[in-house]
């Protein structure tokens, strides 16, 4: 009777057994114990011998470490078809490193005689263990086979079929690992030629293999079913007698259900065993991983890592990570929450300045004032077009920084010195200003004639004023005299208290009258003031109010140095190298398919309608048909713009996070995937809100005591902006940051996976990155030692949100400490300017009350656990 139980390619017996320590002492070799081969390798014991050769256990001498030894049998040595099987194994193994997959180091010749050297595995092969145990228990079977699938996995990601796959070839090791072994049938899919086709073990070979038709990758995964099989019933799948018997049933007859050997088997694994031995390889799962995946319990992202595979999105959406919190736990974080939103409030009445100065006039008072004033200047022509903002003046807080003084805090409790200043330009022809918020250097220069720019503080005194004269004058000898009281009385300064001096500073603009006059302030008389004033044709074009902080805003030159031209070349060749590496990147992954597209689509079609839509509610409309598609095509354009960087961006770097870290973002593909309401993602929403409010409580915190402690007068916080001048530009201003959010967060947690994959530790990455943002908070944050503490304490914060978080957390905690920065914190409810507040301090809440509501899974708040 024919032996079933292997052919090689020309249809003779091949068995080979190769079963660890277990069975050496019963076999006899070439080579005793002790003898030293090549100089390198001393024979410990032989543990398999077979028709593929012996195999030897060995101490390799040089690396101090145990090796199996494989050599070929002297019958085969001359055998040229045999050596370059030989061959290949070694080529093809060498290819795979798998902690399921038993390693294959090198290849040597000792007198003539091929062997190779194999990392040598410790423990009993899977058909002794079967034989002795009859089967495993379904926990364990579950977890071999699933082990079996992802080494698997890595064989055929190398390119290589196995062909041979059978218990005899799978050793379990003594921590109860499996590995798979003899690759010494195995072969590159591509290069198996037709007469090797049906090399391997009848009773584990795939139809089309044992008729000789074609081996494929569903070959390995027919003889992967057969094995999972016979681990969860103890039974071969088929029995015979003879060799075509055997061909007959696998070509024919469907296995017993494992459930008839095995009462209460989970059906999951009995539908993952049919479809692995459908006789159609089309309908056979497409790859080991799919395998594993389907068997019961498995989580498929870890399953996808340990094959050593990139999981996909949905893998890691499915990821069986719970996020679920305790609802006194969830209770607290919304209490410490709004606690430390009270903590802002109070601790922002005693340090931004708009709470200390005379801010009772808005914008629309204040642009009354102007006009009024304007016109008492003799600039009666109703304008075309107008624009207006707040900003701060920075001179005296920086004046008062270096001079420090106890006083300078309280001084501009009375609006002088002025620290935030109204601006609004009035213009004949509509303007091309394109944002609200810039700063007003970089307006659209005064250079129309009747163009006129006027400065009050936030008592509507005349700060600064400048015009542009007529171009064309048909008088040009006439000068009329100047009534220079006018803008004396706007600024409220007596100008019988001003004697006059010699003019020192230049208006920019065409004059015929300079004239200028020292003093001192009226509500701080030991402050010198200076005015300087310039007129033409009698009209007052220029009014300026010099300080000693005063700086010039025209310089002489604009003439870059060198430093200067370096330091930009450095940054935009580092801006263009990112953006090189990103569309490689992003290129390679799109091909492999490894991209997350329609990821990267959701994300840069969110940042579209955030930057699109902060622009047009920020932007300087035109009651023109053709300027005003102008400008709603610009801020189409500039939302297209950060949305393909954002595309890019994401599709070149989130295949790297999700290849090493996938944990950081399982929240965030589930949330892609709408996913709204599942616990994890509510936990990281909520978590991002506290350490938002948290960080930014911190830093008002740090501000007032270096209030009392160093007299500190620093407007680093300070938050007047665009927001102040309606409920459009604070919508603006909230898109706008959140949009900037989304690509910043995840460039922190990108960071984050860098240094892992730099120093293989997580542990040594976050330190790295607390080091980093402590040193940027230093820098940026910390003007003495009262902040260096609370510097230090946000940047551990941040570490810890990014790295034990993830994305969302980041994302929200970045937009979340945005918005805050930008707060116009008040206690005075009815102020004009705290709709800004409310606005964001209800966004805020509303994303709190969502984490809360989300992250408890409907659990009741009381007697619920």
């Amino acid at each position: 009777m024919e032996d079933p139980t292997k052919l090689d390619s020309s249809g003779n017996e091949n068995k080979t057994e190769i079963k660890g320590n277990t069975i050496g002492g019963s076999l006899t070799g070439d080579f005793v114990a002790g003898t030293v081969l090549a100089s390198r390798y001393r024979i410990i014991s032989l543990v398999g011998k077979g028709g593929m050769g012996e195999v030897y256990k060995a101490e390799d001498l040089q690396l101090s470490q145990v090796v199996a030894l494989k050599f070929l049998p002297e019958s085969v040595v001359g055998d040229e078809d045999m050596l370059a099987r030989f061959r290949g194994e070694v080529r093809h193994a060498r290819q795979v490193s798998h902690p399921n997959v038993c390693r294959v180091f090198d290849i040597g010749e000792i007198d003539g005689r091929h062997f190779l050297s194999m990392e040598f595995v410790d423990g009993d092969d899977l058909s002794d263990l079967l034989t002795r145990v009859g089967r495993f228990t379904h926990e364990r079977a579950v977890e071999v086979s699933r082990q079996l699938c992802v080494g698997m996995e890595a064989i055929h990601k190398a390119g290589i079929l196995h062909r041979d796959f059978k218990p005899a070839n799978i050793i379990i090791d003594k921590k109860g690992v499996a590995r798979i072994t003899d690759f010494g049938i195995a072969g590159i899919e591509s290069e198996i030629a037709k007469d090797g086709i049906r090399a391997g073990t009848p009773a584990y070979m795939a139809p089309e293999q044992i008729t000789g038709k074609e081996v494929t990758v569903r070959s390995d995964i027919y003889a992967l079913g057969l094995v999972i099989y016979e681990i969860f019933t103890g039974k071969q799948a088929f029995m015979a007698a003879t060799v075509p018997e055997l061909i007959k049933m696998h070509q024919t007859a469907t296995p017993t259900s494992p459930s008839t050997h095995v009462k209460g088997i989970d059906p999951l694994v009995e539908s993952v065993i049919a479809q692995c031995l459908e006789k159609d390889p089309k309908d056979r799962p497409q790859s080991a991983i799919h395998v594993a995946m389907a068997l019961p319990g498995g989580n498929p992202m870890q399953i996808a890592l340990d094959a050593g595979q990139t999981p996909s999105p949905e893998m890691v959406a499915a990821s069986p990570k719970k996020g679920a919190l305790r609802p006194a736990v969830a209770l607290a974080c919304v209490i410490g929450a709004v606690l430390m939103l009270g903590v802002c409030l109070f601790a922002s009445m005693k340090t931004l300045p708009h709470n200390r100065i005379p801010f009772t006039k808005s914008p629309e008072v204040l642009s009354e004032k102007a006009n009024e004033i304007m016109q008492k200047l003799g600039y009666t022509e109703p304008p075309v077009d107008k624009f207006s903002r707040f900003y701060y003046e920075t001179s005296f807080p920086l004046y008062a920084t270096e001079n420090s003084n106890p006083e300078n805090w309280n001084k501009i409790s009375k609006g002088e010195p002025v620290v935030v200043v109204f601006a609004e330009r009035h213009s004949p022809r509509y303007m091309d200003v394109y944002l609200a918020g810039a700063p007003r250097w970089f307006i659209e220069p005064q250079t129309s004639s009747g163009m006129r720019t006027i400065y009050l503080d936030t008592r509507g005194r005349l700060f600064e004023f400048s015009a542009v004269p007529p171009q064309f004058t048909e008088n040009s000898n006439t000068t009329n005299e100047t009534d220079w009281s006018i803008a004396f009385n706007a600024a409220e300064l007596d100008l019988s208290k001003f004697k006059e001096t010699s003019p020192q500073w230049t208006p920019p603009m065409a004059f015929d009258k300079r004239m200028a006059w020292e003093g001192v302030l009226p509500d701080h008389a030991e402050i010198p003031l200076r005015v300087e004033a310039a007129s033409f044709q009698g009209k007052i074009v220029s009014f300026q109010l010099v300080f000693p902080w005063t700086l010039p805003t025209v310089h002489s030159s604009a003439l870059l140095s060198s430093k200067d031209w370096i330091g930009i070349t450095i940054g935009f060749g580092f801006f263009w190298g990112m953006i090189l590496v990103a569309i490689i990147l992003a290129r390679r992954n799109i091909r492999s398919g490894s991209g997350d597209r329609k990821g990267a689509v959701k994300i840069a079609f969110v940042v579209l309608i955030l930057t699109a839509s902060a622009m047009l509610l920020k932007i300087h409309h035109f009651p023109s048909f053709f300027p005003e598609l102008d400008r709603v095509s610009l801020a189409v354009r500039l939302g297209l713009y950060f949305a393909g960087m954002t595309w890019l961006i994401y599709m070149a770097l989130e295949p790297i996070v999700r290849r090493n870290l996938p944990e950081l973002i399982v929240s965030w593909n589930r949330l892609l995937a709408g996913d709204w309401r599942d616990p994890l993602v509510g936990r990281d929403v909520l978590f991002g809100v506290v350490f938002g409010i948290a960080s930014v409580t911190l830093i008002f915190t740090g501000d007032l005591a270096e209030r009392y402690v160093n007299n500190d007068f620093s407007i680093d916080r300070a938050n007047v902006n665009e927001t102040l001048l309606g409920f459009g530009f604070t919508l603006g201003n909230l898109f706008d940051n959140a949009s900037f959010s989304i690509p910043l967060g995840f460039m922190q947690v990108f960071f984050l996976v860098i240094l892992f994959l730099i120093f293989r530790r997580r542990l040594y990455a976050e330190i790295v990155i607390f080091i980093l943002l402590g040193i940027i908070g230093i820098l940026l944050l910390t003007h003495s030692l009262v902040m260096l503490p609370i510097t230090l304490c946000i940047a551990l914060m941040w570490t810890l949100l990014v790295s034990r978080f993830g994305l969302i957390a980041t994302v929200t905690q970045t937009m979340v400490f945005t918005w805050l920065a930008a707060t116009l914190f008040t206690l005075n409810f009815s102020a004009w300017y705290a709709t800004p507040m409310f606005v964001t301090l209800a966004l805020i809440l509303f994303l709190l009350g969502y984490g809360f509501k989300v992250s408890v899974a409907n659990r009741p708040i009381f007697g619920g656990g």
